[in-house]
């Protein structure tokens, strides 16, 4: 089956061909017969004719450092017609731009294949979708108030403060337990986010830490333990935590098993959960998950393979 791949994603000529989970996915398709287009989000046009199309060039990928990717002329494709997968690709902020571009997506449904479905990554962003699960998950508060923040402090001491929308470990901050400088911390959050955000305690189990687990069409496909870096708690690679070979623990298998058929059901293909201690659920990441070249470098796996597998398996089941 040679397929037509379109990838909605961040400009090529800025990826990282060391540790990108697209170009590792792009590389696969290639590998596979698959022709692959490239676009950005910012190009996607409805027409008067309900028809979406994008301003997509054609590319032809390689791991070379400096020469990595070739593209000839770009050229409008109607996305229904003209592709059989979409990949939404582009990285986060999950602000109403993403979200325009999940419901124009949507308009392609019945044609085309995008992955992760857009519907179902709109109504499941990372720090929202994960409160389904909070038997899984530390204790957890959602809100713009100082007064309810000081409450949940006095119940759990210091704790960590983070966007609920935010991505890459940005913006994580954590607050003593006596509560220094917190006024001024989520004044300034109040400012910038006109959402409310989360509060949890803070976990010193992360100095060993936090896991990230990817399940392919809701099966556990692999793992990493991320560590922080010298003077950080945040273990995200983007701010220089760095990557250990790990297993599941028997309360993690519980974890995947739970939200397995969930991810399934929802088309939620790719899919990257954060674990902290062995035990605490903090985030089930839709948008564009990362993590599996580290994944497949320890253990010898081909995940982007899988991931193409469970496509194709979709496409055929159709």
């Amino acid at each position: 089956m040679s397929l037509r791949v379109a990838v909605q994603m961040d400009p090529i000529e800025s990826v990282n061909i060391a540790g990108d989970s697209s170009f590792a996915l792009m590389l696969s398709a290639q590998a596979r017969g698959h022709s692959l287009w490239h676009y950005d989000v910012g190009s996607l046009t409805l027409d008067e004719n309900d028809r979406l199309s994008a301003l997509a060039s054609p590319v032809r990928v390689q791991r070379v450092a400096g020469s990595h990717f070739e593209r000839d002329e770009a050229r409008r494709l109607d996305l229904g017609r003209d592709i059989d997968v979409v990949l939404m690709r582009q990285d986060p902020p999950f602000d109403m731009g993403y979200i325009t571009a999940t419901h124009l997506l949507e308009r392609i449904q019945g044609e085309t294949l995008v992955v992760n479905d857009p519907a179902s990554v709109r109504n499941a962003p990372e720090k929202v979708f994960v409160l389904d699960f909070r038997r899984f998950m530390p204790p957890t508060l959602v809100t713009r108030s100082v007064a309810e923040v000081r409450e949940f402090m006095g119940r759990h001491g210091a704790v960590v403060v983070k966007p609920i929308h935010g991505n890459g470990g940005k913006a994580i901050f954590r607050v003593p337990e006596s509560g220094e400088n917190l006024s001024a911390l989520i004044d300034v959050f109040n400012q910038t986010w006109p959402e409310p955000h989360m509060v949890q305690p803070f976990l010193p189990e992360v100095a060993e830490g936090d896991k990230r687990i990817v399940l392919v069409d809701g099966e556990y496909a692999g793992a990493i333990n991320r560590k922080p870096g010298q003077g950080e708690f945040r273990s995200n690679l983007a701010q220089g935590g760095y990557a250990e070979k790990t297993d599941l623990t028997a309360r993690e298998e519980e974890i995947c098993a739970a939200m397995g058929p969930e991810l399934k059901k929802r088309g939620l293909i790719f899919v990257g959960i954060d674990v902290i201690g062995g035990k605490w659920l903090t985030e089930i990441n839709v948008t564009s998950p990362t993590g599996i070249v580290s994944i497949d470098q320890f253990n010898g796996t081909d995940t982007p393979a899988r991931i193409w597998d469970a496509i194709e398996a979709r496409l055929g089941a159709n």
